[in-house]
């Protein structure tokens, strides 16, 4: 993986998230087709909202994404985007099988998710180099 620093006006940045979702009731539906479609519709969301995606894989009932983001973004958004629209689209194109696991609701994701920012760096490295500032 490469990082490459985002380049705005009034600011460089490196905002990197790791994100795992996981299926509503833990349903292992996250193979073939509903595997590549979710990777896909999480894909096109991100590029609408200027986000990268460094690398993502799904693995039964749940998947792990990780992604750069922009400084004016909260994780909060980026999630609800990132199920909301690939649940809409999920749901078009796969709602014979999706209605057989979940009959209340179309829903595809739990409502909780992990969010682990990570850096280039150690947490150790930067506070050294702060403590040698001045």
């Amino acid at each position: 993986m490469q990082d490459h620093y985002q380049h705005r006006k009034h600011n460089k940045n490196l905002l990197m998230v790791h994100l795992i979702f996981v299926t509503k009731y833990r349903k292992s539906i996250l193979y073939g087709q509903i595997k590549e479609d979710t990777k896909q519709h999480i894909f096109d969301a991100c590029v609408k909202h200027h986000w990268y995606i460094c690398t993502m894989e799904a693995d039964g009932d749940h998947i792990h994404i990780l992604l750069q983001y922009n400084p004016s973004d909260s994780i909060t958004k980026i999630v609800g985007v990132l199920k909301s629209y690939s649940t809409y689209h999920i749901w078009k194109a796969h709602n014979t099988i999706l209605s057989q696991h979940f009959w209340k609701e179309q829903t595809l994701w739990s409502d909780r998710y992990f969010a682990c920012s990570i850096g280039n760096v150690s947490k150790e490295t930067i506070e050294k180099y702060i403590e040698n500032q001045g």
